[in-house]
């Protein structure tokens, strides 16, 4: 793996229960590299399950410490409490056991309580307001932020509508909207907001999983209504990750940017702990490319200007 430059960020996206993919790469890093990353990322960024991770980076947790968080609390969080058809219920889950999880870990320690020491950490959180209409980029140096529990921002940036209820009845998963992907956020908070000098700046950005292509019938026009569900969410969560990508790419040549993403064999529910070996595995996996530099091949980078032929 190439070394990192002076200042470090790191990205990671939603994906519910497939933060595990990334928890388990970032363990093998750290392994490899034989220091924990919280000593040289002091920019995280993430979206939902991606909330979760980058806050405990920025609270100085070893990812090893994060990975086996995933591991203890998935069943719990994602225990169905209904027995009947979940789709006539408001949502599938209670979110008083993944609130019970971060406030354990968390405690009391708000968003500006990051913002403080010889070396600040800086924590981008998105969250949907559905109040107002509007993504929220929660950080703990904006004023408006500093008093926000860190559990109880990673809460609202997790509470993906159906599966989980919305966080007084306001707030929603961060992904909700165009930033499933935070990779964009991080490097303009990196280069705009800390003054980071891009070519002296290195950007990890994370994926957790990209869903097997070729799923679909052949005969596409026998389809039912909802069976366009499935492939009408993953083109949105996936265009919509990649052209965060290729904005970074356009926006931020001189960036040392490097975005892995993994490929999945079969579809994997982002709720579902009994994947929690294969997604274990996909984090081996993850892992490996990130220490062998192996970036996204499927993210081609945006063309330049065309060129005028000459005649």
């Amino acid at each position: 793996m190439r070394p990192f430059r002076k200042n470090v960020a790191l990205a990671v996206d939603g994906g519910g229960l497939r933060g595990t993919i990334v928890t388990r790469a970032l363990s093998l890093v750290e392994e490899s590299l034989d220091y924990p990353l919280h000593k040289v990322v002091h920019l995280a960024a993430g979206t939902s399950t991606g909330s979760a991770i980058a806050a405990g980076i920025a609270m100085r947790l070893p990812a090893a410490r994060i990975h086996a968080l995933y591991m203890e609390n998935a069943r719990a969080i994602f225990r169905k409490r209904l027995r009947y058809y979940w789709p006539f219920a408001r949502f599938r889950y209670s979110a008083r056991p993944l609130a019970a999880a971060l406030h354990s870990v968390c405690g009391e320690r708000c968003m500006g309580d990051l913002w403080v020491g010889p070396r600040p950490r800086d924590l981008v959180i998105t969250v949907r307001d559905l109040l107002d209409s509007r993504t929220r980029f929660v950080k703990p140096w904006k004023p408006d932020y500093a008093d926000w529990k860190i559990w109880y921002t990673v809460l609202c940036s997790c509470s993906v509508p159906i599966l989980f209820p919305p966080v007084d009845d306001r707030f929603v998963d961060g992904g909700f909207g165009s930033y499933v992907n935070p990779c964009y956020l991080a490097a303009y908070e990196a280069v705009y907001c800390l003054d980071w000098d891009p070519g002296q700046t290195t950007l990890l950005s994370l994926g957790t999983g990209r869903g097997p292509s070729g799923f679909l019938p052949h005969d596409v026009r026998r389809l039912r209504l909802w069976n366009w569900v499935t492939p009408a969410l993953d083109t949105f969560m996936t265009d919509s990750s990649d052209q965060q990508v290729r904005l970074v790419q356009q926006f931020f040549p001189k960036l040392d940017f490097r975005r892995f993403q993994v490929e999945m064999d079969t579809q994997i529910s982002t709720s579902d702990p009994s994947a929690l070996p294969a997604l274990e595995r996909l984090g081996e996996l993850l892992g490996q490319m990130i220490l062998d530099d192996k970036v996204d091949p499927k993210v081609e980078r945006t063309p330049g200007k065309p060129r005028r032929q000459r005649r």
